[in-house]
């Protein structure tokens, strides 16, 4: 469980709003972002038991009980990554749990070969974090700054 920093203005712009229109909010606009950030989720397949938000802000909170701790992370990095967004507060309980990844905020000029050879010293290690990525993921070279990464330790 912890606290995880993200860039409020990068990622999808699941909300469809500039930040001075999400400012002004009513609380059901409030709920309307809750359930496009469950519909996030759900949509990309993630089994998430009881899955609940709490929204403050620019703040989610997320509760639940995922079956893994790639799992776990994934559902972090998929509300995480999303505009206006700056901070995922994990609540999430995991069955399975398992040493977890390090995230990554990607920069300007990064690829997933040199995130790869900085973290595993190779850089055709690449494809392990593309897989850790998916379903967020579509194609490794579609990442941008402020994209945040799960880093899963290097197997075996």
């Amino acid at each position: 469980m912890g606290l995880f920093s993200f860039l409020k203005k990068a990622g999808s712009n699941l909300f469809g709003k500039d930040e001075e229109t999400k400012s002004k909010e009513t609380e059901k606009n409030a709920e309307e972002r809750k359930a496009l950030l469950i519909n996030e989720v759900k949509s990309l397949n993630f089994n998430v038991e009881n899955l609940s938000l709490e929204l403050d802000e620019h703040k989610v909170t997320v509760y639940g009980k995922v079956d893994s701790q790639e799992e776990k992370e994934k559902v972090i990095l998929a509300l995480g990554n999303v505009t206006g967004v700056a901070t995922v507060d994990d609540r999430l309980n995991v069955v399975n749990p398992k040493p977890e990844s390090t995230f990554y905020e990607v920069k300007s000029g990064d690829s997933l070969s040199k995130i790869a050879k900085a973290h595993y010293g190779d850089p055709m290690k690449y494809p392990q974090i593309f897989e850790a990525n998916k379903p967020m993921l579509t194609d490794p070279d579609k990442i941008y700054p402020g994209q945040v990464l799960r880093i899963p330790p290097l197997e075996a």
